[in-house]
């Protein structure tokens, strides 16, 4: 434990950039290395042209992807997924562009083989490093050390919510001495004192970092603190309290040349990137099932829909979709033929609905349709699930983010559906709540979280769900 003390004196923070480009080096060149063995055998053979110039590429690329928006940072505070997660998404970024310039180039010299090899070994490499390494600084945070002693300024709710996000974990490495305020609103317990005794308590006990949580109108005081920080070499981060403009919890700021703005509601999915993995996704998947699902069960589905009832095989609906912009949806027909299937939702022991169509609402089998829905554009396969156009009328006037949920195409299945929000929606707070839901699939958007979603709602399916009538 001698060695930690020695070492927590040292701000290798400073250099964390530079030892991490180089590790990951390292990494991206012993798999280039072990890749290779298998076919080469000995490492003299790998000097051939074409090996030796993607190699480069590759190393060049690499670095390129950690440099671009500061891919290396990884914050005290932020969860081992989140770490993974990106890197993944990296590394998913290399593998198409090497493809790309290998196939253009007819790089005969490099197979398929050894770029799959080399793939694998790079992504165990880097994943295994990323955990050990955040494992190691847990373990050594967890024992006292690597630790940064804060204060916060302000004892309100938003000096709490930031009490809990640095205090919540010792791996984080973050230790909370106390609260500054003159009026506090939380217990008096964890309040050191007023505004005056901030300078002499944090040069006593050597606080790290100052966070201020206080409102604008007290500017006088929070510049008074920045001096007090400036002075003595301490660093001083301030927490907006964006729950004044907006109920989200996460919130973007982008610059305008030198104007920061703020954004409410961050959209993944504006990400030209992300837009394509989703496209392509949407239409593997659905033509998938459309080849797979489609020709045997469609026949069984249509035959027994006119065996119970007249009327059409499919019903068309105008819904609410992107942009709020409307379209067609495709589905089976559940119900007998109905004046008010545009007004009145479906309830439970519902007299229109027919006995095969109960079924296929419970098993959703009446959904199925939609793929084709999915595969024209007009949906994804997870979204928000769009309501008819009498339903958005009303819910708009009702719920002031609603149409929020209109930022992202509509889904066959959505966060909140796999969450138990679907069916009838008997009291506004159902819908609040599937709103929230909706809203926080458009600002926390990835594909593993589609993937998670489809996952989930299979599940329900077998499971089976109360609400699916």
């Amino acid at each position: 434990m001698k060695i930690l003390e020695k070492l927590a004196h040292y701000r290798f923070s400073r250099y964390f950039k530079l030892i991490f480009v180089l590790w990951d080096v390292i990494l991206l060149n012993g798999s280039i290395l072990l890749s290779s063995l298998p076919r080469f055998e000995h490492i003299e053979n790998l000097s051939i042209k074409d090996v030796e110039t993607i190699s480069l590429f590759a190393n060049i690329v690499w670095i390129g992807l950690l440099l671009y928006r500061d891919a290396f940072k990884i914050i005290r505070i932020e969860p081992i997924e989140s770490i993974l997660r990106r890197t993944s998404q990296k590394i998913l970024v290399h593998a198409a562009i090497i493809a790309i310039f290998v196939v253009s180039l007819k790089y005969s010299e490099i197979s398929r083989l050894r770029l799959a090899l080399f793939y694998a070994c790079f992504f165990l490499f880097l994943m295994l490093s990323r955990y050990l390494s955040m494992k190691i600084l847990g373990f050594v945070r967890a024992k006292g050390y690597n630790f940064r002693n804060f204060v916060i300024v302000g004892a309100n709710d938003v000096g709490e919510r930031v009490c809990k996000v640095l205090a919540e974990d010792l791996t984080y490495g973050y230790r909370f001495l106390g609260f500054f305020d003159e009026n506090p609103v939380l217990d008096s317990d964890r309040v050191i004192g007023g505004f005056d005794a901030i300078e002499d308590f944090v040069l006593k006990e050597n606080v790290d970092e100052v966070y201020v949580a206080l409102h604008i109108d007290k500017v006088n005081i929070i510049n008074k603190i920045i001096q007090i920080c400036d002075q003595n070499m301490i660093r001083i981060k301030f927490v907006p309290d964006f729950q004044q403009y907006t109920k989200s919890n996460k919130v973007k700021v982008t610059y305008y040349q030198n104007t920061p703005i703020l954004m409410l509601h961050p959209e993944p999915l504006e990400n030209g990137i992300n837009i394509f993995l989703k496209k392509i996704f949407d239409l593997c998947f659905s033509i998938s099932v459309i080849l797979l699902i489609f020709p045997w069960l469609f026949p069984i589905v249509i035959i027994l829909i006119k065996i119970e009832s007249r009327g059409p095989v499919f019903f068309t609906q105008q819904r609410s979709g992107r942009d709020n912009t409307s379209f067609k949806c495709l589905k089976f027909r559940s119900m007998y033929v109905n004046q008010t299937s545009d007004i009145i939702q479906a309830q439970k022991t519902d007299c229109r609905t027919t006995k095969f169509g109960a079924f296929m609402r419970k098993t959703s089998i009446d959904e199925l349709p939609q793929f084709f829905n999915v595969l024209i554009g007009d949906m994804s396969v997870v979204g928000p699930r769009p309501h008819m156009i009498n339903h958005t009328r009303q819910y708009r006037e009702l719920i002031n983010n609603y149409l929020v949920r209109h930022y992202a195409k509509p889904g066959i299945t959505g966060w909140a559906q796999a969450n138990g929000y679907r069916g009838e929606t008997k009291e506004l707070i159902d819908m609040e709540n599937r709103v929230e839901f909706d809203i926080w699939y458009i600002e926390n958007w990835s594909m593993l979280l589609d993937i998670k979603i489809i996952v989930k709602t299979i599940l329900n399916i077998f499971k089976g769900e109360k609400n699916a009538y």
